[in-house]
């Protein structure tokens, strides 16, 4: 949300639109694949950024356009919040902001199909442990073999960069936990307006020191604010879109094909090839959380 998103996890989602009609459906589900292309495409361009940037700078200018989107939909109160409603926004921002950077980061050092994998254990565990079956169980192992196969130790592994996508995936589960309290207490869109505003604030530092120290150009700048838009306010109003049109499971099991578009963009827009064994780990972890979704009633 990625796969870092304004919105909550397909898992924890439900509502009336698994009874839409079917031009909604088939108009939810244009939205859905346009929300995990611009998502992926987004991250692949923000990359392009990080020479002049880095993955801090690009952050920033990301949590930037994020908390621009928000707050022109969302129109928090700030003046009407108590500290019972402040307290999980406040932890909200430092999650998603702390989530972006180690996305980020990951991508910079292991690429982005691999960073993208290991971020959406975050999202499939929720939704893992969210049930008790044994065919759960099973996709839990199923993902959990795909995991140890692309942190198996080699010559060239980054384990400094599997952790931080394993931190990324820490931190999504954390968002989607903090948005159930945060839904809870604060109406409508008003909590991830408030969080990704507060998080803007918190970057607003890193954004002045790194203009200053290294002045980007009008490209880097160019490809900052790019992925700002396509990862954040595209997939943010195509998934408030998408889930009064799509049943949850339908969702989610789209969602589970982010790691594959991931690998797929980081190949085709930036030359990021990877192994065998790494597309069967991401199809192992994807098969989980599509195995799941499909025996769920």
């Amino acid at each position: 949300m990625s796969v870092t998103r304004a919105s909550e996890s397909p898992a924890v989602h439900s509502g009336p639109a698994a009874t839409a009609p079917a031009g909604g459906r088939i108009a939810g589900a244009a939205a859905m694949a346009g929300s995990g292309l611009s998502n992926q495409t987004g991250a692949a361009i923000g990359s392009l950024a990080f020479p002049a940037l880095g993955p801090v700078g690009v952050v920033a200018v990301r949590q930037y356009v994020a908390a621009l989107v928000l707050f022109a939909v969302g129109r928090p109160r700030l003046r009407s919040y108590t500290w019972a409603q402040w307290r999980p926004m406040l932890l909200l921002a430092v999650v998603f902001g702390t989530m972006n950077l180690s996305l980020y980061s990951a991508i910079d050092r292991i690429g982005l199909g691999l960073a993208v994998t290991l971020e959406f254990l975050g999202p499939l565990a929720v939704a893992l442990t969210a049930v008790r079956r044994r065919v759960d169980a099973c996709c839990a192992l199923i993902a959990a073999a795909g995991v140890v196969v692309l942190m198996r130790p080699q010559p060239s592994t980054d384990y400094l960069g599997m952790a931080l996508g394993l931190l990324a995936a820490v931190c999504w589960a954390s968002y989607i936990l903090l948005n159930r309290t945060v839904g809870s207490r604060v109406p409508g869109a008003q909590g991830s307006a408030v969080a990704a505003g507060v998080s803007a604030l918190m970057f607003l530092p890193v954004g002045l020191v790194v203009v200053l120290r290294n002045p980007p150009g009008l490209a880097a700048v160019g490809f900052a604010v790019t992925a700002g838009v396509l990862s954040s306010a595209v997939p943010y109003l195509a998934d408030m879109c998408t889930l009064r049109r799509v049943p949850a499971q339908a969702f989610g099991l789209f969602m589970s094909v982010n790691p594959v578009l991931a690998a797929l963009v980081g190949w085709i827009g930036l030359g990021q090839g990877l192994g065998w064994t790494e597309w069967a780990s991401i199809g192992a972890i994807v098969a989980a959380n599509s195995l799941s979704m499909l025996t769920r009633r």
